[in-house]
């Protein structure tokens, strides 16, 4: 199964932004753990990551075109508003994970609702790096 790994903004700060909520690990350190648990499963991945989320949509957009099977995404901030995003996910029509490093019901309100979980299979959250390799095995039962 081809699976691609999809981050929104500030993603690429992992390490450095609020470790107190997000620990010092980084996005490295976060797609390198994606890459041994993708290779026992015999999966293979790619990753983007942008704060754009014009760019997350056409990513969306020209990897389905290209034969990606699954998507496991953290659009940060835009899960909690993009209807484009939610919307390019469902026009995928292809399984997706939505995957929060913090526990979006415990953060501020805000925060507690995601508007792009609704074209997923399933929402993680609050799993740190671990929601990622679940996430993967979940999308190995499909």
């Amino acid at each position: 199964m081809k699976i691609a790994i999809l981050h929104g903004p500030n993603l690429d700060r992992l390490g450095k932004r609020q470790p107190e909520i997000y620990g010092r690990a980084t996005l490295q350190d976060l797609e390198k753990l994606i890459r041994a648990e993708a290779k026992r499963l015999g999966f293979t991945v790619v990753f983007f990551q942008s704060a754009h989320e014009g760019a997350l949509v056409d990513r969306i957009h020209a990897l389905t075109d290209a034969g990606i099977e699954a998507f496991i995404v953290n659009f940060g901030a835009y899960s909690h508003t993009s209807i484009a995003l939610r919307d390019a996910l469902a026009s995928a029509d292809l399984p997706a994970v939505e995957v929060h490093i913090s526990d979006i019901k415990r953060r501020e309100k805000f925060r507690r609702h995601s508007m792009t979980a609704g074209a997923c299979i399933a929402l993680i959250s609050g799993k740190g790096f671990a929601g990622y390799t679940e996430a993967l095995n979940q999308l190995a039962k499909i």
